[in-house]
């Protein structure tokens, strides 16, 4: 690309990632903040509003209902994740293609449509009480397409011919899928249980129609805004949130690419 027209696309790079997550590196700064309001000048740097989390009962609560959704909806969806991932790739499934799209579905469909149809079937027609459950199901809707875009990234990047040969040796499905098709998928797997872990931990939108009485923490979060005296300690709750699902995400992104070989795509 010729010097001229490469440093404008990288002005604009630089200017779009600025003006996406620029606002979002300002949460931290603005938690250290010894004042109520989030602006500048700073007041002064303190830490006693993540302090002050440690001793909020209800924010506690909330955190353990999040843990909680989060682990079991991020096992279940992986599990129906490569279900679904070793169908696709490893058997000829009539109407494949829209199959895929439907599944996929969730990804771009707004989440508040969702929201609103799930809480319609839920209350109206099965007359079913809204709580963990209920939301739990509503994170499986959206997680397991994530789940399945990882695996099957991961089931088509390394060499058939290996389970070909330990049929081939004698091994039956079972057999070959568990000591050849899962050691070679085992980082994809755990890459999805990271993804889909972090997915239902900061979703939203489902939460808040699917869940009742019981909150989940950004449900939480979003609830404590209307109180300004308790804006400080949510700034310090959203960066706490912030920066665990940064590890998490940057995580499992690189188990999904251990043992990839970049040129080829192919495991090692």
């Amino acid at each position: 690309m010729r010097k001229g027209v490469g440093d404008p696309l990288r002005i604009y790079g630089l200017a779009f990632l600025l003006f996406l997550y620029g606002p979002v590196l300002m949460l931290p700064l603005f938690s250290l903040n010894d004042g109520t309001f989030p602006n500048f000048p700073l007041v002064g740097l303190t830490l006693r509003h993540y302090r002050s989390l440690a001793d909020n009962s209800n924010m506690i609560a909330a955190l353990k209902n999040s843990l909680a959704l989060g682990s079991s909806v991020s096992v279940i969806s992986t599990i129906f994740g490569l279900l679904a991932a070793l169908a696709v790739t490893r058997f000829p499934v009539p109407g494949k293609r829209v199959a895929l799209s439907t599944i996929m579905l969730p990804l771009v469909v707004p989440s508040i449509i969702f929201g609103v149809a799930l809480l319609v079937i839920l209350r109206r027609f099965l007359n079913a009480e809204l709580s963990l459950w209920t939301i739990g199901a509503g994170h499986l809707l959206i997680c397991v397409p994530f789940s399945m875009l990882v695996l099957m990234a991961r089931l088509e990047g390394f060499d058939r011919s290996l389970e070909e040969a330990s049929e081939d040796l004698g091994e039956n499905a079972w057999m070959t899928f568990w000591r050849v098709t899962f050691p070679l998928a085992l980082p994809g797997i755990l890459a999805s249980l990271l993804m889909s872990f972090t997915a239902s931990f900061d979703e939203f939108v489902l939460a808040f129609f699917l869940g009742g009485t019981d909150a989940t923490l950004p449900v939480y979060l979003f609830s404590q805004l209307r109180f300004p005296q308790r804006l400080p300690s949510m700034l310090a709750l959203g960066s706490t949130i912030l920066a665990a699902s940064t590890v998490v995400i940057v995580g499992s992104e690189l188990l999904r690419r251990r043992g990839l070989l970049p040129e080829t795509g192919t495991c090692l």
